[in-house]
């Protein structure tokens, strides 16, 4: 709003007082087209609400009215129903999103992996502010049309990898930047995950869909196939038509502190080995291995990625028997000075060897730290400064950590171009990069 036209909530309803009717101005019309006023409560609705959707709606509803929540299984999503009562209820995101286009500013999508682009698109297209949980997108052609829908419709956006917010990452990126280990060659990653079942087939028995589900509307763009509770709740993030394995789960968590500090961009080879792989469901364990060019004076680096418990070695000087990193997996960074460690979400950073932590001089904060993670998304929904994980960051980072899982389906590794978006030494490997939609739903 431009000065002269701002008035505030206060003085708008004291002047009102005694006045039999009055009219009241929409927000979108105090605003402006597209924007929220700081002062104005934004109107939130959900998609995908039961599980991490619920802690979302939770996160967002400060402050903001939760005006409508969708989900297809109506017994997952209860405890958000039951917490939200106003809420107007929905099974079809497309039907809520067209019946109350005019009700809603902003959406968070918290479905699993294969529904977060189709969702998130239609909300942007309608100019709605989108918070998306991760990995922002199934595959990498999605990633790469919902950064570029974010910025065409000038929407605030946020992927949900809580840890962007986080002091530890700031801390990482200043100490890197300060030279506290020297150049940067080589990164490991890693994670527990998966923690759930992998590496399987499809089942062979068809049990009835419970009384409380829309399998139809789960399957959203996924290919059809009769319902098992093999798939759900959570089990889907295994099965490559639904989720995206551990590499999805966890590395938009894990690679984002090297994909942050050391300013990464896309790769130009990835290449995996892992335990036996097959069309329905992701690896049990795997080791990947991205290249990356030199960047602004920093020099080429190597990114490996771990999982299904597998581990890089311990530094030669760090203490035996340390156990780098958190229970959910950690990032080491090798220097040619030394190393830094720290665990899942960029938390707890420590330089390795200890000696090196006990001497180091920390420098003077240069980046700015984090109201919160979704308070972030909040702030620039009402015409603040963009959140840390917008789309413009979080959609190349999915796009490097879905990379992966094309190495490891094609069993070959892969020279990528980055900026066409196409694998130039395997043309096969290609078909991993988009996917095909059911009938009846579009990106």
């Amino acid at each position: 709003m431009s000065n002269n036209t701002k008035i505030s909530r206060r003085r708008f309803m004291s002047s009102a007082a005694g006045v039999a009717a009055f009219t009241i101005v929409p927000r979108h019309v105090l605003g402006g087209p597209g924007q929220t006023p700081p002062s104005e409560k934004l109107n939130i609705a959900g998609i995908g609400v039961g599980g991490r959707g619920g802690s979302d709606i939770g996160a967002v509803s400060n402050g903001n009215n939760i005006v409508a929540l969708c989900d297809v299984d109506e017994k997952q999503a209860s405890g958000t129903f039951k917490k939200f009562p106003d809420a107007k209820v929905y099974k079809d995101f497309r039907r809520m999103l067209e019946k109350e286009e005019k009700n809603i500013d902003a959406v968070v999508v918290a479905t699993p992996d294969h529904i977060h682009a189709v969702a998130s698109m239609m909300a942007i297209k309608m100019g709605k502010h989108v918070y998306t949980e991760k990995p922002l997108t199934h595959s990498v052609y999605e990633a790469r049309k919902l950064t570029a829908a974010a910025r065409k419709y000038k929407v605030a956006t946020q992927m949900g990898n809580q840890g962007r917010a986080g002091d530890g990452m700031r801390l990482i990126c200043e100490w890197i930047w300060d030279g506290a280990i020297g150049d940067v060659r080589e990164v490991h990653a890693w994670t527990n995950r998966p923690i759930w079942p992998q590496g399987i087939g499809r089942p062979e028995d068809t049990p009835p869909v419970p009384a409380t589900l829309d399998w139809d509307l789960w399957l959203g763009p996924a290919p059809e196939r009769p319902y098992n509770p093999a798939y759900m709740p959570f089990k889907w993030r295994g099965w490559w038509d639904f989720g995206t394995g551990a590499l999805g789960d966890m590395a938009c968590h894990i690679i984002d502190a090297p994909f942050l500090a050391l300013k990464l961009g896309y790769p130009t080879s990835v290449r995996a080995v892992s335990t036996e792989v097959n069309n329905e469901t992701a690896p049990l364990a795997s080791v990947i291995e991205y290249q990356f060019p030199a960047r602004g004076g920093m020099p080429p680096v190597k990114l490996v990625w771990y999982d299904g418990e597998l581990r890089p070695p311990l530094p030669a000087d760090a203490k035996p028997g340390r156990r780098l990193g958190s229970r959910n997996g950690g990032t080491l960074f090798v220097g040619d000075k030394g190393n830094l460690a720290c665990g899942c979400y960029g938390r707890s950073p420590r330089l390795v060897p200890e000696t090196m932590m006990k001497e180091y001089q920390r420098p003077a904060e240069t980046l700015p730290r984090s109201v919160g993670h979704h308070k972030e998304w909040i702030e620039a929904c009402k015409g603040g400064k963009p959140a840390g994980s917008n789309f413009d960051y979080s959609g190349p980072l999915t796009e490097t950590v879905l990379l992966g899982n094309l190495a490891i389906r094609s069993g070959k590794p892969l020279e990528w171009d980055g900026a066409n978006m196409k694998v130039t030494n395997v043309p096969e490997a290609n078909d991993y990069v988009r996917r095909e939609y059911r009938k009846g739903w579009t990106l």
